[in-house]
């Protein structure tokens, strides 16, 4: 039935679009002309800074418009220079850095050593509410040795700085920050990356044109295309419309169905496979829990018992995905499922588990989710058909954050992209070391993720992790479900690589 629906759906777009044999490819070949991609997406970000918002488009917008100390290459995984020309370890604790001279900001602000000081700093002060703390709350300080050298100091021993000052960890203009702050960074945003914003209208597009003073030796490299368009768009059909009609260029995040039926489409073409993104049902067992059904480790069995994921990976997910039973992403450092207690698909057993915790006819529970909702609704059928009725709410991320965080949210349906940073500390720690999303607040796995986050001696760093992932499976915390893979559609003469970071780089695509 899920499959009818959405071939309804293209269908629906198809006669929108007024698709006919041979469309006229004039209004891509116009755009090829203006060297403009039009890109439509469904999640609007709450916030343009790359601090204050923690939904992808609002990573992807913040890679092309800053520049981080360092650039991890998606293709070696190599470490090399970007804001920051060379580094040392001073001790366990500092690494300093060697920076660019002659770079400047979009406002024509010069970049130096000021600048990482006040944003390393500012984002360290809890105060300030960084979005992700697992992001940022590593930084104890950062100290100026001279105009091009910094000193980072981390409050701990971090053994995967570089990871994270190559992804999450933009620098910011310290002159304009100061004076703007997060809600002007939003409005009229400034960086030093290969793209400038030139328009933001909140909640519905921003626009972005070429860095044209681009400096030379970034390892990004300057970008070849001239302008990108970004429209946020949260209805799937009115995007594949858009894109069947040739009003956009780019789609990310197509659902499988959907997907498979474009690849017939002439002018268009479809790119996928496999990413970071992990996709897993948190469930709300904390001991100030407003739903005390979840407190019984039996209900979390059952609703891990009741849903057969393998089934919605062949078909729902689609190729590129794999069935996970812990909550990372495999090739993250310190990510294993070694140990970890499997629960197979079995619904009579969740139905006896449910009867013994005192629920032989079912209970009720409210679920909140935000993407990916055919994939939502086939959880609600699976939890239906042992007894669990799942209401759903189905919100932006920012909503869904603050019910989770609020104590309202019963069941969660999420997906983590971890900043595309390949170390377990930016996925798991972010829902259970008690920080603003944990709802289960389980000290003994607070304290062993933070033994692993600290922790140089690799074996010894992975056996913490794997004994917190443990305890999570076992205790049933959570239901991990499969890894994302991401369906791209795009005009057919659009020369682009689909990377398993999730990031498209727009700096490098070409037109054929």
């Amino acid at each position: 039935m899920q499959a009818s629906v959405w071939r309804a759906g293209l269908m629906a777009a198809v006669a929108f679009a007024g698709l006919g044999a041979g469309l006229g490819s004039s209004p891509a070949l116009a755009d090829k002309k203006s060297n403009t991609i039009r890109f439509v997406y469904d999640q609007v970000p709450e916030n343009v800074d790359p601090f204050f918002n923690n939904v992808r488009i609002g990573v992807i917008i913040g890679q092309h418009v800053w520049d981080t100390l360092v650039y991890r290459d998606p293709n070696t995984n190599e470490y090399k220079g970007q804001l920051a020309s060379g580094w040392r370890q001073i001790d366990e604790r500092t690494t300093e850095f060697d920076l660019r001279q002659g770079i400047k900001f979009h406002n024509g602000e010069e970049f130096d050593a000021d600048d990482v000081v006040y944003t390393l700093n500012f984002i360290a002060k809890p105060e300030n509410k960084v979005v992700t703390q697992s992001n940022v709350n590593w930084v104890e300080k950062a100290e100026k040795v001279d105009k091009y050298k910094v000193r980072v100091v981390t409050k701990a021993v971090f053994p995967p700085i570089l990871e994270y000052l190559s992804g999450p960890v933009v620098i910011h203009p310290n002159q304009y920050y100061e004076q703007v702050g997060p809600r002007g960074q939003n409005e009229k945003p400034v960086g030093s990356g290969p793209f400038r914003v030139t328009q933001h209208v909140a909640g519905k597009s921003i626009t972005l044109e070429r860095n044209k003073d681009y400096f030379k030796e970034s390892p990004k490299g300057a970008s070849k295309i001239e302008k990108i368009e970004i429209r946020f768009i949260p209805d799937r059909q009115t995007q594949l419309a858009e894109l069947m009609s040739r009003g956009a260029d780019f789609l990310m995040h197509v659902p499988k169905d959907q997907a498979e039926q474009l690849k017939g489409q002439p002018g268009l073409q479809v790119v996928s496979g496999e990413t970071m993104r992990i996709v897993f049902m948190q469930m709300n067992s904390q001991a100030e829990s407003a739903f005390p059904a979840l407190k019984d480790i039996r209900v979390r069995q059952a609703i891990n018992h009741a849903i057969d994921k393998q089934a919605m990976v062949k078909a729902l997910v689609g190729e590129g995905s794999r069935v996970l039973h812990t909550i990372c992403f495999p090739t993250q450092v310190g990510c294993t499922d070694e140990g970890a207690k499997r629960y197979e698909y079995d619904p009579a057993k969740a139905k006896k588990l449910l009867a013994e915790a005192g629920y032989p006819d079912g209970l009720e529970l409210p679920f909140v989710a935000y993407r990916e909702r055919h994939q939502t609704e086939a959880i609600i059928g699976y939890l239906k058909a042992v007894g669990i009725k799942a209401n759903l709410n189905f919100l932006q991320y920012a909503a869904m954050r603050e019910q989770i965080r609020g104590n309202k949210a019963a069941l969660t349906h999420q997906t983590w992209g971890s900043f595309s940073v390949n170390d377990v500390s930016a996925s798991t720690p972010n829902y259970y070391a008690f920080e603003g999303e944990d709802i289960t607040r389980d000290e003994k796995v607070r304290d062993l993720l933070k033994k692993g986050n600290t922790t140089v001696e690799p074996v010894a760093r992975k056996a913490a992790y794997r004994e917190a992932l443990t305890i999570i499976a076992e205790q049933a915390y959570a239901v991990p479900l499969y890894s994302l893979p991401v369906f791209y559609a795009a005009t057919s003469d659009l020369v682009f690589k689909a990377y398993p970071d999730e990031m498209p780089r727009f700096w490098e695509m070409t037109w054929k």
